[in-house]
């Protein structure tokens, strides 16, 4: 059993403060973020064990972990410097925004031997889930291309989350780039696809809203691409491709990723509502095996924070294709979120700080679902060129 800080209690904090507060591998938690209020409110809520004022006070003090939800351009610098405080960590996404920050963390997890997992949602997404069952078993041939989406409008839920995360000044961070928040795309190919990007090509779309969203005079990153596509090459031959839109005709409210797998002998495809499995001999339609069951109250406290339009992201259970056998019972009955992904999530976690070992998405998997992003979105600004992705190889075994 080991103490956890929470950093950061926005809209995804309370979801997962709950879940560990359920877990009995958890101990004390207690919590932080600049604004002080937030903080105090979340302790109330899941009555967990306190706050501190700060985050330097949250390393300095005798908790063994911290989680981190702060805002997604910020993980990597407070990453490390955990690692080096002497903490595990579990970090939203993505894991960094630059090439330097990921090698920063991976040397650190190297040198202290200490656990980093990435909550990469699409690991555990339905179809993900379903494609590596599949590859392990052989079922899809020879896997040569793959397809992942991110298709999240800005109009269902993100103006009102970064009106709540960004303040008076919430345009400026607004207009973060979509190939740098690029782990619920690539993060659900690799996740079943045992392979790395080695190269890409992609190409931005300039949004034309005119509502200083996606504007290179206000955006705090310089940025006025509102979609992007990436198409990637992949080690061992064969490719992937991309779409991170945030400007599209889509319910992102029913399914914001969705992933197809393409073999030699089967394929896997997957809409907003329906998912098929097909071969040269027909189509199985595979819906209801992929589909999470809405476990969640609409009145649910874990609720009371997140954006009205963003509430369906929180509130799928399992699907029938998750194995629930190896999770504490205390989840059995408790919300769930992201196509049946928080139970999981939350329990990687913890397993793998109390055994040692190393979670599914460790830091070099992290990695390489994060840096193709990075390395995708300086092809875009050079109008598409290929460019080769660095990789920072497998993790090494415990």
């Amino acid at each position: 059993m080991f103490s956890l800080g929470i950093v950061g209690a926005g809209q995804f904090a309370g979801q997962f403060a709950r879940l560990w507060r359920l877990h009995p591998g958890v101990g004390d938690i207690l919590a932080t973020d600049l604004m002080g209020e937030r903080a105090a409110r979340l302790v109330a809520e899941y009555d967990l064990a306190g706050t501190v004022p700060s985050y330097e006070a949250m390393l300095d003090s005798d908790v063994d972990a911290v989680a981190i939800f702060t805002q997604r351009w910020t993980h990597g610098p407070l990453v490390v410097k955990a690692l080096r405080a002497g903490k595990h960590v579990y970090s939203a996404v993505p894991m960094a925004v630059t090439q330097q920050e990921i090698a920063a963390i991976i040397d650190a997890v190297g040198d202290t031997g200490l656990t980093y997992m990435m909550g990469e949602t699409s690991y555990y997404h339905p179809a993900t889930v379903h494609a590596r069952d599949q590859i392990a078993k052989g079922a899809f041939g020879r896997l040569f291309y793959a397809e992942g989406d991110y298709v999240h409008d800005m109009d269902l839920g993100f103006y009102d989350a970064y009106r709540y995360s960004g303040g008076e000044n919430w345009k400026a961070t607004a207009s973060y780039p979509p190939l740098l928040y690029p782990t619920h795309s690539i993060g659900g190919v690799l996740g079943a696809w045992q392979t790395h990007a080695t190269s890409v090509s992609a190409i931005g779309v300039i949004d034309e809203r005119g509502d200083g969203v996606f504007d290179r005079s206000v955006s705090q990153f310089g940025n006025d691409f509102s979609n992007a596509t990436a198409l990637f090459e992949v080690d061992g031959g064969g490719a992937f491709r991309t779409n991170e839109f945030r400007r599209v005709g889509y319910p992102s409210h029913i399914r914001e990723s969705r992933f197809r797998f393409f073999g030699t002998d089967a394929s896997l495809e997957q809409l907003a509502t329906v998912s098929l499995w097909q071969d040269k001999n027909g189509v199985e339609d595979i819906t209801a095996h992929l589909l999470p069951l809405t476990t969640l109250d609409a009145d649910d406290p874990s609720l009371a924070h997140v954006a009205p339009a963003l509430r369906d992201s929180f509130t799928s259970g399992s699907a029938p294709v998750h194995d629930r056998s190896r999770l504490p019972a205390e989840f059995a009955t408790t919300s769930n979120g992201h196509e049946g992904s928080h139970h999981f999530l939350a329990d990687d976690f913890v397993t793998a700080v109390n055994t040692g070992s190393l979670p599914p998405v460790h830091a070099w998997a992290a990695a390489r679902y994060t840096l193709p992003g990075i390395v995708a979105h300086e092809s875009a600004l050079n109008g598409g060129t290929r460019l080769v992705i660095p990789d920072f190889g497998d993790a090494p075994s415990r």
